[in-house]
């Protein structure tokens, strides 16, 4: 089944790979040596599908967050907001328009990203005080082969191996 946008043509749905498994590595970088390995033998690496497996969401916790850290970042961010606000008033407004504005703008933009800021952290109620980045990592990646091509990409990856011993 296909998805569609009006009348637009039908979108495909996705799925997943098909081939033969011709190597099974524990890091994408293994998995990645091992195509670029095949593309230095001249294998057509284009028959080639690496395939994460067993997906794991990683939260990497990267420090403490106060409302301090919270206020600064927001009013940072409300800033350069209204830095750029004040200079595109600046380019458009016409000769009335003072040079000062981006700076008003900025200062008031700063204002209103701490506040913002204030009220989103005690919306938390303290549930969420530290700092984090998220990212999925598999934990092997497979490499899968159009048959045509499967055994000679088998038979290259024995050397890889064999010459990594």
């Amino acid at each position: 089944m296909e998805a569609t946008r009006g009348d637009a043509m039908p979108l495909p749905l996705p799925q997943l790979p098909t081939g033969m498994p011709i190597g099974t590595y524990p890091t994408y970088a293994k998995a990645q040596e091992a195509v670029d390995f095949l593309s230095d033998s001249e294998f057509p690496v284009e028959n080639v599908t690496i395939v994460g497996s067993d997906l794991r969401l990683v939260e990497r916790v990267t420090g403490r967050l106060t409302r301090g850290k919270v206020i600064s970042a927001a009013a940072a961010t409300g800033a350069m907001w209204g830095l750029f606000m004040g200079f595109l008033l600046v380019a458009f407004g016409g000769k009335d328009v003072s040079l000062v504005v981006p700076v008003i703008a900025a200062i008031v933009g700063a204002g209103i990203g701490a506040l913002s800021g204030v009220v989103g952290y005690a919306a938390t109620g303290g549930k969420r005080d530290f700092t984090s980045s998220t990212t999925v990592v598999a934990t092997s990646y497979e490499l899968l082969c159009q048959p045509q091509v499967a055994d000679d990409a088998r038979n290259l990856l024995g050397r890889l191996a064999l010459r990594d011993g």
